[in-house]
């Protein structure tokens, strides 16, 4: 999958990765990915709520260690 523009938001607390999110996905083109890494253990709720609510398109959740990698296609 490709990926248009990664986003760190290691060791950020909510609603902060939320509040990054947004800003990097206004960046993007409709249609391109951003993946988004974090490592808040309640991101994972907060931003498959937000990509719902936002038109956009939760597309997949991975672990890597203490690291939460969400990837959401702009709507």
């Amino acid at each position: 999958m490709k990926v248009d523009k990664v986003l760190d938001a290691k060791g950020l607390a909510c609603p902060m990765p939320i509040v990054k999110t947004k800003k990097a996905i206004n960046e993007l083109e409709s249609g391109q990915v951003l993946e988004i890494h974090a490592t808040d253990k309640g991101a994972k709720n907060d931003l498959t709520a937000w990509a719902k609510s936002g038109g956009h398109e939760f597309l997949e959740y991975m672990e890597d260690g203490d690291v939460l990698k969400f990837r959401i296609k702009k709507g």
